[in-house]
């Protein structure tokens, strides 16, 4: 199944009834989900709101929101909240961001990232049954003690679907543990899903005890479409490059043998020259990671990648477009799309 993130663009309450329009026309194309994710200048739960109520059908997810921004009876209460607007359409997608993130965005520690979410994921869990009775947690990250004082009804979803983004080991093996799906991340290969991803999951699944089909797997593919291939080939590229100056992805790219491209990458990241930082990303890279081609390739060019998820989210180069060009471009993927998703049945509101 297929899914695609809605980028935000406009101002004013324009960028919600924009964000709102885009979710419609892919709920009408056949997409399964719309998603959303949230930075330090935008929120994830207000566009999904504005979307729940412009919608019907269509899951709805956040791609990711920071598991740290919030607290776990904040984001008990804002998901309820999103559950009940949406008649339980709603998908939690969490993460932390890298410790920098957390540490500096967030005020919190950024030490033992994996063991943050594993806990937030299981007080969250008690928090969705909160009307059945008070929440007691006393926890390493987080301290909970409710008794509800008014009536709480039970939400629309018996069990909240949260899920929880992974690049690493530790991260992965949460997903496996606590979540209901592994949200991917648009630097992830083949390889590095038969490497990494796959073993670590499941090492997570068995140690909790619970069955493969527990864990959704979510990919997530990185689409650049124009009538010059090379032109969208270098929009892919320059997001890899700047994804490439993380030491997050430094096993990525050491399994696949471009250790040295990610070394000429920071460097010219530290001499500030964008041009260099695109053109040292190798070309083996941007096939793994992506798809760049012309004008009616593009369905064909994702069903290569489709068969390794359970459910593949559709993204737009994340950096190098502004806003009004990322939702053109979303638009672009969008139709493209359009007919093969038509051909399918669309999945039930209640499934992803």
């Amino acid at each position: 199944m297929y899914g695609l993130t809605v980028f935000s663009a406009g101002h004013g309450p324009e960028r919600f009834r924009r964000a709102a329009d885009v979710a419609v026309r892919a709920e009408r194309a056949g997409f399964a989900a719309v998603w959303t994710g949230e930075l330090y200048n935008r929120s994830a739960t207000i566009p999904l709101a504005v979307m729940a109520s412009a919608t019907e059908r269509v899951r709805l997810g956040s791609n990711i929101a920071y598991g740290v921004g919030r607290t776990p009876l904040v984001w008990a209460a804002e998901a309820r909240d999103l559950d009940e607007l949406s008649g339980g359409r709603l998908t939690l997608g969490l993460g932390n961001g890298t410790p920098g993130m957390m540490e500096n965005w967030h005020g919190v520690s950024g030490a033992a990232p994996a063991a943050r979410m594993e806990e937030l994921v299981t007080v969250l869990r008690k928090l969705w049954r909160l009307h059945e009775g008070p929440v007691d947690h006393d926890g390493r990250f987080y301290r909970v003690h409710l008794r509800p004082t008014a009536d709480t009804p039970p939400p629309i979803q018996d069990r909240l679907p949260i899920w929880t983004a992974g690049v690493n080991s530790r991260m992965v093996r949460v997903a496996g543990k606590v979540a209901d799906g592994l949200v991917g991340h648009p630097m992830q290969t083949a390889a590095y899903l038969d490497e990494v991803i796959r073993p670590d999951l499941a090492a997570g699944i068995t140690e909790a005890g619970r069955e493969p089909s527990d864990v959704a797997l979510m990919g997530i593919l990185m689409c650049a479409i124009d009538a010059d291939e090379e032109a969208a080939r270098r929009r892919i590229a320059h997001s890899i490059a700047q994804y490439a100056a993380s030491r997050v992805y430094d096993r990525l790219f050491a399994l696949h043998g471009w250790s040295q491209a990610q070394d000429r990458i920071r460097q010219a990241a530290r001499d500030r020259d964008e041009q260099a930082m695109t053109a040292a990303v190798p070309d083996a890279a941007i096939d793994a990671v992506g798809v760049a081609c012309r004008p009616g390739e593009l369905a064909a060019r994702v069903a290569e990648h489709a068969a390794e998820y359970d459910h593949l989210n559709l993204v737009v180069p994340p950096w190098g477009l502004t806003p009004d060009e990322a939702e053109d471009a979303t638009l672009t993927v969008l139709g493209e799309m359009r007919d093969v998703l038509r051909s399918r049945d669309p999945a039930p509101s209640g499934t992803l």
